[in-house]
């Protein structure tokens, strides 16, 4: 198991993903742990080196005695980063995860190209509150804070279907030392960042939750108009908005990674659209379909990289990715060879791998029969072959 030994405390990580990839470092909420990133570790590892790890005192990293402060909490990512000789990585972080970001973008600007602060803000809660929460751990240990802690984390909504899906959090917040946790809640109440905010040089994605109790809307408002340049996203979600909705979560942070702009209007769709379509299908192919406008189909060209490209593969409910293994088996459904052919070939601008092509292709064998798999086989053969020439 990857350990390191830092400032009187033992930090476990874990790395998934190419070590040649672009990093991106997950930093968990105060009551998890690295495991609260596990989705977004899914879905991005085919085109980053996923860091996550453990906030000192929770999981399987421990705390010295004493006090926890965020310029500890934020030295330690300085120190993963360089244990795994990263330069320059994004950094995610949710909660206290976030107050860690803030100072790592106002203290460490320089070995951050994009920072996301999810679910956060400069200053969270008051003195006595926080007090109030140390003195109850120490005193009862961590079980009474269980239903209470998942009351606040999630929608009432999403509580009442999730059934077992929250277990993992409930074992891990039941699970941590209450030592280690209370350290942390002193961490938590003694930061704040709302002037180091205003210096901050690296972009920043501020992402809150709309009916989220802990750190609210309107603080997240309030922190993204404070850093400079800083975008604001809202998800309808309560304190842990990257699980009750993954996969706008992961869009979002990803549209943030890439640069992306949010569409506005018709035009803004086109260019928009257009830029997505070079992306996914390469400049090359969208350059001989715009060559091949005419008075016929220039509406029909216009309308598909408006609403195809630009609404729905720009949409932040499912990753690129995604949409592209989607889009695949549905060519295979309706035998549509050429344009099957088409996003075979677009399907690595995606970050999709052809075992992962090889998986959809031999679920389409059972849903779409045999046949159109067999000819679908061939055709992914044929475009690989030429791929590789």
């Amino acid at each position: 198991m990857p350990y390191l030994d830092h400032a009187g405390a033992r930090l476990f990580y874990t790395v998934d993903g190419p070590d040649t990839a672009p990093a991106i470092v997950f930093s968990n909420s105060l009551g998890t742990d690295h495991t609260m990133w596990q989705l977004q570790a899914a879905a991005l590892a085919g085109r980053f080196r996923v860091v996550r790890y453990d906030v000192r005192g929770h999981g399987r990293s421990t705390a010295p005695e004493g006090a926890i402060t965020v310029d500890v909490l934020g030295r330690d990512v300085v120190a993963i980063l360089d244990a795994l000789q990263i330069d320059q990585a994004v950094f995610c972080g949710l909660s206290m995860g976030g107050l860690t970001g803030m100072w790592l973008g106002a203290h460490a600007p320089a070995r951050f190209s994009r920072i996301v602060l999810a679910n956060t803000a400069a200053k969270i809660g008051t003195a006595d509150a926080w007090n109030s929460r140390i003195d109850t751990v120490l005193r009862d240990g961590m079980a009474p804070l269980a239903d209470a802690s998942l009351q606040r984390w999630f929608t009432p909504g999403f509580l009442a279907t999730a059934g077992h899906a929250l277990d993992d959090l409930r074992a891990v917040l039941a699970g941590l030392d209450p030592r280690g946790y209370a350290a942390s809640c002193g961490a938590v109440r003694d930061a704040d960042l709302r002037e180091a905010v205003k210096a901050i040089p690296v972009p920043v994605l501020v992402i809150a939750g709309g009916d989220d109790p802990s750190t609210t809307a309107a603080q997240g408002r309030e922190l993204a108009a404070a850093i400079p340049g800083a975008i604001y996203v809202e998800l309808h979600a309560a304190h842990l908005s990257n699980r009750e909705q993954p996969g706008r979560f992961t869009a979002a942070l990803l549209d943030f990674i890439l640069g992306r702009r949010p569409v506005t209007d018709d035009a803004a769709r086109y260019e928009a659209g257009l830029a997505v379509r070079r992306d996914v299908l390469g400049s090359a192919h969208v350059d001989r379909s715009l060559q091949r406008i005419s008075p016929l189909n220039e509406e029909f060209q216009n309308l598909i990289t408006r609403y195809a490209w630009g609404e729905i593969w720009t949409r932040e409910g499912l990753p690129r990715h995604t949409r592209s293994l989607i889009t695949i088996a549905m060519m295979v459904a309706l035998n549509r060879s050429e344009e099957l052919k088409l996003h075979l070939r677009a399907a690595a601008n995606n970050g999709v791998t052809r075992d992962e092509i090889k998986e959809v292709l031999l679920q389409t064998a059972i849903y779409c029969g045999v046949p159109a798999a067999n000819s679908a086989f061939h055709m992914a053969e044929e475009v690989f072959a030429a791929v590789d020439r």
